[in-house]
Formats: structure tokens, C-alpha cells, sequence
């Protein structure tokens, strides 16, 4: 079965990508897209582009905070920031475009985190912590823009049934959300016993842990969706709320499609949840994103793994010798 598994996700992922592109191509087919988007990137302010390099930023370094608080959960406190944050980087940058984020994510920091002393199984649990804490975070900040909004899924009228897209039953999806939220924070701060949800088990941290996860997951979320934002024209942006939404949802659905960078998927929600936007633009901003969330730091993180591996290389040699 797991043999099976391993081969349907990126299966599951290409055809997401190549149906998600089709129906993008049936959405801008009367659109004449590379003038008409070079001429909305030309058009985004300086300003507006350096407002989204630092939510790219922040993204990033609560993503580092992640690692950090996965770390503190297992005990482990003598690794330093710096070595953290690079090794977070490299992994969110290499796993966000490979797509299989639980698998390229385990790879990368096994070999980083090896360095350091941690085992295969802590590195593991790392892995799955980090994974729950993202989740944690689109639970927390999903749950309070349905209840606050609900209004939000009715954009995908058409695209989705009525009963998904119905503002009472939103509203009520953000309420459990928050409610399994609330539960959570109350297990942490009374030390619950672990939740078991059949084979799945919640093991509730300790409460300084848990308040991190607070505020680092939706950080993270918040940072991100920013970039979208701040690339989006300041006529016709539908609210920072209305893109923080439709950037949460997109981008859940993305990561679980398992296509590689969520591409297609991604743009595909994100425009059906904002009708009112102008496409060109909106399409124009979501390539922002790509470009300072994916791309750029893809690049960088490739230099890194070249260097730590070029490193570890040579202590093997040099180990190597003084053994002769």
C-alpha cells in the first residue's frame, strides 16, 4: 500500500497541475496575458514591491521560528539561530517548489540536523511538528476569518456547492475551528493526556511551547499573504482580509494537491476567490509572489546545499586521511 502511495501523490500532482493550468488557459482565453501582465508588473510601485520583499521576510523567519519551537518540544536547545533559520530556509525553499514538502523537508534537515547530534527519529518528529504547527496556524487563522467573514467562501459560488459555500455553514466551520483551538490551548495549559484521533496521536506541548505556536503559525501566513497584497494596485484590492483568506485557502489546497509548487492550483483558487480584483493584476501579483516567495530563495537555498555539502565532504575526506 505505502509502495502504491509513493507513486500516486506525484501522479496526483501533475494531473492537478495540468488541469488547474487548463482551466486557467479556459479562464484568460480572451486575454492577450504577456503584454497586459508585464504592463501590471511595470506598474507596481517601488514601494509596494519593497512592502512585499519584507513579508517575504517575515515569512521566513517565522518559518524558522517553526523549526525553533519543534526544537524546544524535543528538548533541544543547544543548536543556534543562525543554524536554524538557514537550515529552515533551505528546507521551505527546496520543499515549497519541489512539492512532497513531509519528504524533501525530512531529507534536507536529516542531513543538516544529523551535523548537530539529533537522531533520525527526532528529526522525524521535527518534521511532523513543523507540519502541525503549519496546520495549527491555517486552523487558528482560517477559523477567525470564516467567523469573522463569512461571507469569504461565497466568492467560490459556482465553483464549489452551495452548502460549502453557504455563509452559516462557514461560519460554523470557523467556529469548530476555533473551538478545536481552544481545546487545544486548554490541553496545553491543564497537561492533558495525548488526544487520539484513531492511529493519530496529539501530544499537547508544554505551555511556553504552545504560545509560540500561536504566534508563529499565523506570522507565517500573514507574511506571505502579504506579498500578494502589497502586489496588488491599491484600485479595486479587495482588503487585506479578503487576500489573507483567499491566500490561506489557496495555498492548504496547493501543498495537499502535491503539485510541485502548487503550480496552477494555487492561481486557480486565488482568482476564483477574488472576482472583484482585476485578473491581469491579480495574475501579475501571484507572479510576484512566486518570484520573491519560490524562485529567489530556490536560488539561494541551492547555493547553500552546494556549500554544506561541499563542507561535509571535506571533514569525510579529512576524516578519511587521518584514519591512514
Amino acid at each position: 500500500m505505502k509502495k502504491a502511495l509513493d507513486y500516486l501523490w506525484p501522479v496526483l500532482g501533475v494531473v492537478a497541475v495540468f488541469g488547474s493550468l487548463y482551466l486557467l488557459n479556459k479562464e484568460f482565453r480572451s486575454e492577450s496575458l504577456g503584454g497586459e501582465v508585464w504592463a501590471a508588473l511595470k506598474a507596481i510601485p517601488p514601494h509596494r514591491y519593497f512592502l512585499a520583499a519584507l513579508g517575504t521576510l517575515l515569512a521566513y523567519a517565522a518559518l524558522a521560528w517553526y523549526d525553533r519551537i519543534a526544537l524546544l518540544h524535543l528538548g533541544v536547545t543547544h543548536i543556534s539561530w543562525s543554524f536554524i533559520s538557514l537550515c529552515s530556509f533551505t528546507t521551505y525553499a527546496l520543499s515549497h517548489n519541489i512539492g512532497a514538502s513531509m519528504f524533501s523537508g525530512a531529507v534536507v534537515r536529516y542531513r543538516a540536523y544529523s551535523s548537530k547530534g539529533l537522531s533520525a527519529a527526532q528529526v522525524a518528529m521535527l518534521v511532523v511538528l513543523c507540519s502541525y504547527t503549519f496546520g495549527f496556524g491555517c486552523v487558528l487563522l482560517g477559523g477567525s476569518l470564516l467567523t469573522w467573514d463569512p461571507s469569504l467562501m461565497q466568492r467560490l459560488s459556482g465553483f464549489l456547492p452551495d452548502v460549502v459555500t453557504n455563509p452559516h455553514t462557514a461560519r460554523a466551520v470557523g467556529i469548530v475551528c476555533l473551538s478545536a483551538v481552544v481545546l487545544y490551548v486548554i490541553g496545553s495549559l491543564m497537561h492533558f493526556k495525548p488526544l487520539h484521533i484513531g492511529s493519530f496521536e496529539i501530544v499537547y506541548p508544554r505551555p511556553g511551547v504552545m504560545v509560540q505556536q500561536l504566534f508563529a503559525a499565523p506570522l507565517e501566513l500573514i507574511g506571505a499573504g502579504s506579498i500578494i497584497y502589497f502586489a496588488l494596485p491599491e484600485v479595486g484590492n479587495p482588503g487585506f482580509a479578503v487576500v489573507l483568506g483567499a491566500f490561506v485557502l489557496s495555498f492548504s489546497v496547493a501543498l495537499v494537491s502535491h503539485a510541485p509548487g502548487g503550480l496552477g492550483v494555487f492561481e486557480l483558487l486565488f482568482i476564483k476567490l477574488t472576482p472583484d480584483a482585476p485578473q491581469v493584476q491579480v495574475l501579475a501579483a501571484l507572479l510576484v509572489w512566486r518570484l520573491l516567495y519560490l524562485i529567489a530563495p530556490l536560488l539561494f537555498a541551492l547555493v547553500v546545499v552546494v556549500i554544506f555539502e561541499r563542507g561535509r565532504l571535506a571533514e569525510a575526506l579529512l576524516r578519511s586521511a587521518h584514519l591512514k
